[in-house]
């Protein structure tokens, strides 16, 4: 395959050879052979790293009825990804060996873009009793994150143990920084305006008095520590203090944090208490948002993550108090990084790249991703164009879910395309 005229992280225009899903030679614009059967024609646009996802919620198996393995990976594929971390909360629970080769197995099968399920770190996400860590990472989904998203690991003993216990196979602990005592009950970012909705408040300190105490029994261990879908000032704090301890730590952020403030829930296009702006951890301050943008562009927050989390109509156009939490984002999450981070200033191209692909890629382990647009690597590719844009359209969406809070925002860039080890999963916008 030739691809041509594209811009790797927006420098100068080049033509890319693919052979046997390898990038076989890179040339300045219409230099390459033009004998290959198939070429595809770049249109000027940016080619990064095909992305990679560290927080991923395919809810298969047990809630096919919100996404599945097929559709999450279609959505991804529209959104410039070729690899994803399944989340465990799914049901079962994946907290055995079995259950993560069954998702890792159908990731396979469909072949739009590599699924690396992510194991639950207690049975069935309890926070009794560890999970079959060992079993999971010798299976054949080689699992190396583990996390109970969607729930916290708020013991102390418990969460020592699996840092311990992942050290034997370089694994990774990735919390959800969330003291459940400090949020029972808790709707919304806690302040001013969850005072005037009067609706129950989330705690900043519910969030950072987690991060501060994994990062302290990481740093005891020696192990390595992944703060989940960081959402506060104090939070970027907390990580920028342990970093500068040398200590293993990373954390993410997602899309939606990095854009959106929680006055949406009073006041918004879509009206007041609309449930498609509840999610956990909650939408924050102003000045939270800038935080979070700040640290992702100093490298304090390392990867920008989804948190991509499906849910059918009657969970969320509901009361608010009854509703799911959760967004979907995978074929949004470029153009919102775009318009948060890129637009303003913060971040290039290759500092995209770099927090979207290659950092996520080396934190999970997976050696086939993340790597540069070079003679030898993977052509794991995505083309981007940033000129692009368009209203955001939930009925257009891959995924089997529609709970965007974007709808009806009109946002910048387009996924023209995405290479998988060569092989197109997406043309012109659209599933290869």
């Amino acid at each position: 395959m030739l691809i041509k005229n594209v811009r790797i992280l927006g420098g100068d225009p080049v033509d890319i050879t693919v052979v046997n899903g390898l990038i076989a030679e890179i040339a300045p614009a219409g230099t390459a052979d033009g004998d290959a059967p198939a070429v595809v024609d770049g249109r000027g646009a940016i080619a990064l790293p095909g992305l990679v996802d560290l927080h991923t919620h395919l809810r298969e198996p047990g809630r096919e009825d919100a996404e599945t393995v097929h559709t999450g990976t279609q959505s991804a594929a529209r959104g410039g990804y070729t690899a994803v971390h399944a989340m465990a909360n799914t049901m079962p629970v994946a907290d055995t060996a079995g259950v993560v080769e069954q998702v890792w197995r159908l990731g396979q099968e469909f072949g739009l873009c590599d699924v690396q399920p992510v194991g639950a770190v207690t049975v069935g996400l309890e926070g009794r009793q560890l999970a079959e860590l060992g079993a999971m990472a010798d299976s054949a989904a080689r699992v190396r994150v583990f996390s109970d998203d969607g729930k916290c690991v708020d013991d102390a003993v418990l969460m020592r143990r699996a840092l311990e216990y992942v050290k034997a196979f370089d694994g990774v602990v990735a919390q959800h920084a969330q003291e459940p005592k400090l949020t029972k009950d808790a709707q919304m970012n806690e302040g001013v305006i969850s005072g005037r909705l009067g609706l129950a408040g989330w705690p900043a300190v519910a969030e950072e008095a987690i991060i501060a105490r994994d990062c302290l029994l990481a740093a005891h261990v020696g192990s390595r520590l992944h703060v989940c879908h960081v959402s506060t000032a104090g939070s970027v704090e907390i990580i920028r203090w342990a970093k500068s301890k040398g200590w293993n730590v990373t954390a993410e952020v997602t899309p939606h944090h990095l854009l959106l403030t929680d006055d949406l829930v009073e006041q918004s296009p879509n009206g007041s208490y609309n449930p498609i702006y509840k999610v956990n951890p909650p939408l924050r301050t102003r000045a939270d948002v800038e935080a979070l943008r700040n640290a992702l562009a100093d490298g304090t927050i390392d990867v920008v993550a989804t948190d991509h989390a499906p849910h059918p109509v009657e969970d969320k156009e509901t009361e608010w108090a009854a509703a799911a939490m959760g967004m979907v984002g995978l074929e949004t999450a470029l153009s919102v990084v775009q318009e948060a981070m890129v637009d303003t200033g913060l971040l290039d191209w290759a500092g995209v790249a770099e927090r979207m692909s290659v950092t996520p890629a080396r934190i999970g382990r997976l050696s086939g991703h993340g790597r540069a647009l070079e003679v030898g690597a993977p052509a794991n590719i995505v083309l981007y164009d940033p000129s692009a844009r368009a209203e955001v359209d939930p009925s257009a969406f891959a995924s089997k879910s529609r709970n965007t809070p974007y709808e009806g925002m009109t946002l910048p860039g387009r996924v023209l395309a995405t290479f998988l080890r060569g092989k197109p999963t997406v043309l012109e916008g659209k599933l290869a």
